[in-house]
């Protein structure tokens, strides 16, 4: 069974559930979702005042925060950028804590605790009409949650997972906002509810132990990177493998880090330690790869929401390059070891996390 080699769609055509699938509500809603998003893949154009590649290439430092997270254990490992509110940004750290900032403010608006090792991946859920909830996936091999309450304007914990017997090394949010993901070093994936909350599946052990992971925009794709250079891509409501990507190379790589494009048509990811691939998954092969130097070492891959631009984060900085030209845009490599990268609100900024510093380009006011 495969990826559909279709020029329209990337998904898998609908099986019957497997045994060990997910319930048939979570099904229904996942399904309903797609129905939704995949009918509009061919009408997702660029928004309306996104910026255009002429403006990127004249990003210029704009902005930095410093001694972010303890300077015990120092260094941010993880980073992303709220997209209802794009002056706030989550980070993870090597201290432990998981802190949520305001850079309009200039200040930390929550300083959470409760994980016992490192901070590997954050992310944000952000849905109307329900509360925000700020999430974290650590190398003590445990998830938490926190959700926001709107009368005390704190987060508050509400759920810990500890699904997982391995470092916990991926995690995203489904694009129904009720399911979150995680992968781990045990060669599983499980996905969690965030509606009740409560586990709602977990996988049988891979071969290989899980580095990254990614959810399609379109949402019954889950794509899983391993330290053996191949991406496994499975159905996200039968737990059944649909396609195995493995680029051509003689030294086998980690897949640590993994994005799909939004208008689901593309996957980018590392094509060994210091190159990236955009994977065309209509035709499971690698579109396009491209070398950043014999001494880069990818830490983060990232599309935009446009899908027009291409992020690295890496030992020796930050680029964004163009998706169908792969001209390079920008190139900051003054920032150093760079662990995340995330596009702001309408490409019109870069932002990157290195050592206990955030920093963000665009265009100078």
């Amino acid at each position: 069974m495969g990826v559909a080699p279709t020029t329209e769609d990337v998904s898998m055509a609908q099986d019957d559930q497997a045994e060990d699938g997910l319930p048939k509500a979570i099904v229904a809603q996942i399904d309903e979702t797609y129905q939704i998003l995949s009918a509009a893949r061919k009408k997702r154009k660029t928004p309306a005042g996104y910026a255009p590649p002429a403006e990127v290439k004249s990003f210029t430092s704009k902005h930095s925060i410093p001694s972010l997270h303890s300077a015990s254990h120092a260094g941010i490992t993880a980073l992303t950028v709220s997209r209802v509110n794009p002056s706030q940004f989550l980070t993870g750290g090597n201290d432990k804590i998981v802190q949520l900032y305001d850079r309009d403010t200039d200040k930390v608006l929550a300083s959470l605790r409760g994980h016992t090792k490192k901070i590997n991946h954050v992310t944000f859920r952000e849905r109307e009409g329900h509360p925000t909830l700020l999430l974290s996936a650590s190398a003590d091999k445990s998830a938490r949650i926190w959700s926001h309450d709107a009368s005390s304007e704190e987060y508050r914990p509400i759920s810990t997972v500890k699904t997982h017997k391995g470092e916990l090394t991926g995690l995203a949010v489904h694009p129904t906002s009720t399911i979150v993901a995680y992968a781990s070093l045990d060669k599983t994936y499980s996905l969690y509810d965030l509606s009740t909350p409560s586990p709602i599946f977990r996988s049988s052990p891979s071969d290989d132990p899980l580095t990254s992971l990614a959810i399609h925009p379109d949402g019954t794709l889950l794509a899983l990177g391993t330290p053996t250079s191949t991406i496994q891509i499975y159905d996200i409501r039968t737990g059944v493998m649909a396609a195995s990507l493995t680029p051509p190379t003689n030294t086998p790589f980690t897949v640590n880090t993994l994005s799909f494009s939004e208008n689901g048509y593309h996957l980018l990811s590392p094509s060994a330690l210091s190159s990236v691939a955009v994977w065309d998954l209509r035709k499971q092969k690698t579109a396009h790869t491209h070398s950043l130097g014999e001494t880069y070492k990818i830490n983060k891959v990232l599309y935009d929401l446009s899908a027009q631009y291409l992020g690295v984060a890496g030992n020796e900085g930050v680029r964004v390059f163009a998706h169908k030209t792969w001209e390079e845009l920008l190139k900051f490599d003054e920032v150093g070891d760079t662990s995340g990268i995330a596009f702001g609100l309408q490409g019109k900024e870069i932002w990157a996390s290195s050592g206990r510093e955030v920093k963000i380009w665009g265009i100078s006011a």
